[in-house]
């Protein structure tokens, strides 16, 4: 495994890597993992899925200072690069890609990628701005790399949507690969901001999975279940945590990500919907979600 610091070493690298592992009737595929570190197995499942899918698997480990707002933890953002190497190398990473804040940004970078509608709710709503350096950075080191293949995690599934519609619009030669939340047996989704929360925290942080599991199972149940009686749902459960302080807890169309409106049949929804959840336990701030096939209202994430 190569870790390279700077974007020629990383072009010349993998130029070279697709050289060497191409046949004459197969061109080398490669896969990335753009991560911001700190990584644990939800991260090592892309990493598989990536070496599944790829002859070469990239990923990168840059905490992006675009994508925090200014109250945001961009400074406390946790980071371990030499556990992240190991995890790496054991998952059989190619080349790790860990760049400095001033090779990704030499100079205020004036060119900014935007994607319009996907990122007016949720997290979009919630952090402005954050989806555009999300975005920013993600087609830098899409240029930079030049993969074939792009993994990203379902617990961001507004990311997933928004660069899926950024591929699509731009004519990016990629296809983006989103990969199943990984959970602890209890439920609680993988992250690497879980490490903030306190013991009590960790504990009340079960009810997001625990809301979204009752509110898909009353979905399922109930032919006449609504948007707003969804949201009410997620809500009501929530609230049995003392401490939980929700951001938002909404039900959306997957992917367009609009909102639906109160009275809204579920079971009568075309394509598939996404209950999503930001709440925080303390300072730290945690996202789940449950995204569903309406037609016959089966788990789809």
């Amino acid at each position: 495994m190569k870790v390279l610091h700077s974007i020629a070493e990383i072009r010349q690298e993998v130029k070279s890597l697709r050289k060497q592992r191409s046949l004459h009737n197969h061109e080398a595929t490669v896969g990335l993992v753009p991560t911001m570190g700190f990584l644990h197995e939800g991260h090592a499942s892309l990493m598989r899925k990536a070496r599944e899918m790829s002859d070469i698997v990239v990923i990168s480990i840059f905490v992006n200072p675009i994508q925090f707002g200014p109250n945001e933890d961009f400074e406390r953002y946790p980071r371990d690069e030499q556990r992240d190497l190991a995890l790496a190398e054991a998952e059989g990473v190619d080349i790790v890609f860990l760049p400095t804040v001033e090779v990704m940004y030499p100079s205020p970078t004036k060119t900014h990628v935007s994607v319009a509608e996907l990122t007016d709710t949720l997290c979009g709503a919630s952090r402005p701005g954050h989806f555009d350096g999300v975005s920013t950075v993600v087609t830098k080191l899409f240029n930079i790399v030049k993969p074939d293949h792009a993994f990203f995690g379902a617990k961001d599934a507004q990311q997933v949507a928004v660069i899926r519609q950024m591929v699509d619009d731009l004519n990016m030669d990629i296809e983006i690969v989103p990969c199943p939340i990984v959970r602890e047996e209890d439920g609680l989704a993988l992250s690497s901001r879980n490490v903030y929360l306190s013991a009590e925290e960790r504990e009340q942080a079960l009810v997001l999975s625990r809301s979204l599991r009752l509110a898909r199972e009353e979905i399922i149940s109930n032919p006449q279940m609504t948007a707003g009686q969804v949201r009410e749902r997620l809500r009501r459960e929530i609230g049995t945590s003392a401490i939980a302080v929700i951001d938002y807890a909404e039900i959306l169309s997957f992917p367009q990500l609009e909102v639906l409106a109160d009275d809204t049949v579920l079971h009568q929804c075309n394509g598939e919907i996404i209950m999503a959840l930001a709440v925080k336990f303390g300072p730290t701030r945690l996202i789940d979600n449950v995204i569903m096939e309406t037609k016959g209202v089966s788990l789809h994430v």
